[in-house]
């Protein structure tokens, strides 16, 4: 029997597991636990509820995403990796995951709080490491807002998905060139 870090692991693979395939609303801790052969007796020892391990289960699939992302040596080849990783990260099984947790977050306000401590989560954000790693190498000013450009590239993202758009090279390259170093190069005028 599998315990510690890789029982929890496998708690929590299993739960994005079952939330991508039956969505949130049919998510049992029963299904977890079958899925992950695991106790649910373990899992509401580490989670009290359904939206605490989809929580913990969205920040542990998103470090291990993020700690994939590699360091390029500069801000702009920082930004189009992370944006590449983005990219070959959104599938539709992910992103209708992803759309099932916002349609139910309005529903659920547990779900809803969740949700909002893991997206207010800096250290989570697919561009923390590279903007600090810039503000590091002194490209960009200390007091960079790390949560404007995550905002900002998140918000043309879910609009070119939304709207059909291709998420590729020419978009990325125009999101970065166009948008993300412009506003981080006006910021730093400014600072």
């Amino acid at each position: 029997m599998v315990r510690g870090p890789e029982r929890i692991a496998a708690i929590l693979a299993a739960a994005l597991d079952v939330l991508a395939e039956r969505g949130y609303v049919a998510l049992t801790m029963d299904a977890v636990a079958e899925r992950a052969k695991a106790s649910k007796a373990t899992i509401y020892r580490h989670w009290g509820n359904k939206p605490e391990l989809v929580r913990a289960a969205l920040d542990a699939h998103d470090a291990v995403h993020n700690a994939d992302i590699p360091a390029t040596g500069s801000l702009r080849g920082d930004l189009v990796a992370v944006l590449e990783a983005l990219c070959a990260r959104s599938s539709e099984g992910y992103l209708a995951m992803i759309g099932g947790l916002a349609a139910a977050m309005r529903h659920d306000a547990e779900l809803a709080e969740a949700l909002r401590a893991h997206l207010d989560n800096e250290e989570l954000s697919p561009f923390h490491d590279a903007l600090r790693r810039a503000v590091e190498r002194g490209e960009l000013p200390a007091e960079t807002d790390f949560d404007l450009i995550h905002d900002v590239a998140e918000a043309m993202i879910l609009r070119q998905l939304q709207t059909g758009g291709g998420f590729d090279a020419p978009f990325i390259t125009r999101l970065v060139d166009d948008v993300l170093l412009v506003l981080l190069n006006k910021r730093g005028e400014s600072a």
